[in-house]
């Protein structure tokens, strides 16, 4: 048996996730019969982490075993002959048997992008989310608000309610601010995030923005571990799984 690690791109608008589900259209199950489809397996596909209906990815990361011949580097082109244009395999590397793309992770990077533009973009609009408060928000003030998640905290109240984790406890290693035009892309890079964990927090430092959240109140906001502090979820295709760290 040999193990193939593979690197994944994905538009996940028409998709309900990452992970195998009944009576929808999900990424790994994309995969996994497009896998069969060229080798004549049925194998597991274990993803780095479980992106939700309609987020995206450029660096998403898989394995799964397989008895296959087919040279590691041909995985890559065999898949990409038989999946639709929505998901790309980037590449596709032989990997010790021992490697596991979700346990073996030590950090990700995702990005979450908003228009500020006066009015939404048609040609954009599955991948980045429309702020209508453009006029009154200050990015400063958010970024100022995002000092504040930088390091390991309690994150209890920024995770979506019925999540079943051993530990709320995360490190933000650095949050980044691309700015270009009316596009402002906000990077987060950590060890981990909870369920919805990016989306709260990226609702929290825009109510920051928009002033409908005092900046200097988010250390008591964080520690306070009530979701009901925190700012709204954004949705889910402003979201993207940039790269994942082993």
């Amino acid at each position: 048996m040999r193990n193939i690690k593979l690197i994944i791109e994905y538009d996940g608008t028409d998709y309900s996730g990452w992970q195998i589900q009944k009576n929808a259209k999900t990424i790994q199950e994309e995969i996994q019969k497009a896998i069969y489809k060229i080798t004549d397996e049925k194998v597991n596909l274990t993803g780095a982490g479980r992106t939700d209906a309609g987020v995206h990815a450029k660096g998403q990361v898989a394995n799964f075993t397989t008895a296959s011949k087919i040279k590691d580097k041909q995985f890559a082109w065999a898949l990409n002959s038989v999946l639709s244009e929505d998901i790309i395999i980037k590449d596709s590397i032989e990997v010790p048997m021992n490697f596991h793309s979700c346990f073996d992770a030590k950090s990700k990077i995702y990005g979450y992008t908003i228009y500020t533009g006066t009015f939404p973009s048609a040609i954009m609009r599955n991948y980045i989310y429309h702020l209508r408060y453009n006029r009154i928000f200050d990015i400063e003030k958010t970024k100022r608000a995002a000092g504040f998640f930088i390091g390991t905290h309690d994150f209890k109240g920024f995770m979506a309610a019925g999540s079943n984790v051993k530990s709320t406890v995360r490190t933000i290693y650095d949050i980044e601010f691309c700015e270009n035009k009316d596009v402002l892309e906000i990077i987060y890079h950590g060890n981990g995030f909870l369920y919805n964990m990016i989306r709260i927090i990226t609702g929290t430092l825009i109510n920051a923005g928009i002033g409908k959240t005092d900046v200097e109140k988010m250390p008591e906001i964080i520690a306070a571990g009530n979701r009901e502090l925190a700012g709204i979820t954004v949705p889910p295709h402003g979201l993207c799984l940039k790269k994942v760290f082993y």
